[in-house]
Parts: C-alpha cells; sequence; structure tokens
C-alpha cells in the first residue's frame, strides 16, 4: 500500500484509510464484533494505517471496536476520531464546550486502549461556541500529549480559516466522490493553500457509485441512506446514468465500479486519503484493489468532462441535518 501526507502535516498513513463507522452505527443492525476484528486485522495486513472512528457511532461501541482490534497493532497505525455531540449522541445538538472536549478526550483514550490520539476531529462546528475556543481547548490537550493533531468535519471554508489560524490544522473531513464534487469550488483550493489534508468519507457515495442499487431498492428504518433524499426511488433511477459512466470506465479498466470511483478520488490531489468503509471482506480487498488501479491524466480528464454533463438529483441530507454542515 502506498503512503501519503494529510497536507504538509508530516502525519504520513496509507493512500486509502478505513471507516469504522458502519461496523457499529448507521447503516443497519451493528456487525459481528470478531468478524469486524479480523477485518481491521486484515486490513492492517494489506497495509492500511489509517482508521476513522467517533464516540457518536454506537454510540461508543464503535470506539471500543476500534480500540480491541487495533491494540496489538498500536504504534503502526493512526488513529482518528471525533467530537462535538451532547452526551456523544448525534441524534443530539453539537456540544463543542472546552469541559465537553476534555471529558471526550480521556473517554475515547480509554475505549481506544491507547495513550493518545492521532487525529482528533471536531464532528460539527458547534454554533454556540466559538472555533478559537475550541482550538484552544484540543491545544491544552496536544500540549499534555493526549492527542497529536486535530481536524475539522464538514466546516465551511470561514471557519476552516479561523480554526487554522488558532492552531494548525492537520485534515479536513467532508463527503467527496463522483456523486458529491462540491469541495472542489472552495474547500479543495483552501485546503491546498494551507497545507491541510482532505479525508472525504463516503467516496462511493454511500454504496450508490458501486452498482448495488436501483430504483427498487429499500432501506430499513437503522439505515441511515431510509432518509436521504438521493436514495429516494425516483433519485436513485435518475442517477444511473452516473453508474452506467462509471461502469464503462471500469470495464474498459478490467476494474470495479468501487475501484474507479476510489481511484478517481485518490488521483484528484496527493493530499488527499479517501476513508471507504465496509463490513464485508471481500469488499475491503476490492476497495484496495483501488490503490493499484491508475488513471491517466486524459482518462481523468474525459471522466471529469463526462461527470460535469451529469446533474445528480437528490440531496445528500434531510433538509435538517444539512442545516449542521458548512459552518
Amino acid at each position: 500500500m502506498q503512503k501519503r501526507q494529510l497536507g504538509n502535516s508530516g502525519l504520513e498513513v496509507s493512500a486509502l484509510g478505513l471507516g469504522c463507522m458502519g461496523m457499529s452505527f448507521g447503516y443497519g443492525p451493528a456487525a459481528d464484533k470478531k468478524e469486524m476484528i479480523a477485518l481491521i486485522h486484515t486490513a492492517v495486513d494489506r497495509g492500511v494505517t489509517f482508521f476513522d472512528t467517533a464516540e457518536c457511532y454506537g454510540p461508543f461501541t464503535n470506539e471500543e471496536l476500534v480500540g480491541e482490534a487495533l491494540e496489538p497493532v498500536r504504534d503502526k497505525v493512526v488513529i482518528a476520531t471525533k467530537f462535538g455531540f451532547q452526551d456523544g449522541d448525534s441524534h443530539k445538538p453539537q456540544d463543542s464546550r472546552p469541559e465537553r472536549i476534555r471529558e471526550v478526550a480521556d473517554a475515547s483514550l480509554k475505549r481506544l486502549r491507547t495513550d493518545h490520539i492521532d487525529l482528533f476531529n471536531q464532528h460539527r462546528v458547534d454554533p454556540k461556541v466559538p472555533i478559537e475556543e475550541v482550538a484552544g481547548a484540543v491545544a491544552e490537550l496536544i500540549k499534555a500529549g493526549k492527542v497529536r493533531h486535530w481536524g475539522l468535519s464538514e466546516a465551511g471554508v470561514e471557519t476552516i480559516r479561523r480554526a487554522h489560524a488558532a492552531l494548525p490544522l492537520k485534515a479536513i473531513q467532508s463527503e467527496y466522490s463522483m456523486m458529491w464534487r462540491q469541495p472542489e469550488e472552495e474547500l479543495l483550493p483552501t485546503l491546498e493553500e494551507f497545507g491541510i489534508g482532505f479525508v472525504p468519507f463516503s467516496p462511493l457515495g454511500k454504496g450508490f457509485l458501486t452498482g448495488r442499487f436501483d430504483k427498487n431498492s429499500t432501506f430499513n428504518n437503522d439505515d441511515f441512506r431510509s432518509i436521504v433524499p438521493r436514495f429516494k426511488p425516483e433519485n436513485l433511477e435518475a442517477n444511473q446514468i452516473l453508474v452506467n459512466l462509471v461502469k464503462e470506465i471500469a470495464t474498459g479498466k478490467n476494474a470495479t465500479q468501487a475501484q474507479i470511483a476510489l481511484a478517481w478520488v485518490i488521483a484528484q490531489k496527493p493530499w488527499i486519503v479517501p476513508i471507504p468503509g465496509t463490513t464485508k471482506m471481500h469488499r475491503l480487498e476490492e476497495n484496495l484493489g483501488a490503490a493499484e488501479v491508475e488513471l491517466t491524466e486524459g482518462e481523468i480528464q474525459d471522466l471529469n468532462d463526462a461527470l460535469a454533463k451529469i446533474e445528480v438529483s437528490g440531496d445528500r441530507y434531510p433538509a435538517e441535518l444539512a442545516k449542521r454542515v458548512g459552518k
């Protein structure tokens, strides 16, 4: 597995990370713990060194899973986790008060079975707490040796500028894929300006770009996609044009659709590290194979030209959750 630097931070990770959320939360019932530990171990064996979790995934159970799985190889991996919700519950309001940040750090350290958090991210910007106060609290944790780097998730560029001025950011998380290219407008230029790394989640469009879903697909109530406008039947049908494009490219490259979608994200900038998630061993192997798929500059340009002509139907968040992003 190739390595990459997250921006100019000196933080080196594998070119592909592993998003662990879906193992415990968000996409239906939690997966079998032993199977997920085995999957994480396989990822490590295959060269993955970057693992993403959060206190609210579960809540709490995903950090415990990741901590148990990575404890034997802790010195070989980079663990990212997140703070920012009241009581660690993403269904509750944001809470990034300094005292809460300190509480989360101590609790996460215990669950992760480690003495330091490599990358501590604010999960969503808290409108009630100035980002400078958040940065100050994290700076204290860094000084204490509990945290090494910090980042933000789904933050707007003005908040990123203020946060970076207060305490240099190492990475920003946001959704980014062939299906959601909005970060190219303001976010990516801002990150390049400051030398901040980018960690895209949902690089497979929450599974849509793999070609698994059509207008007849249904989602259980405990699957986040059940409330996402993009996954309504009419939008699933309208967006098949995007799936067909990816499928055409994949056939020509002797690759899978998932591999093309991930290779496209990786190819955009050398400081981008996507974190696709999965609970299936064969999907893990498939995703990691994307690191071996090479798209030429001409192929990327042709793909981007084709993508520019496709208008994706359906918002990526329901209205209430959309209010929390880009702040």
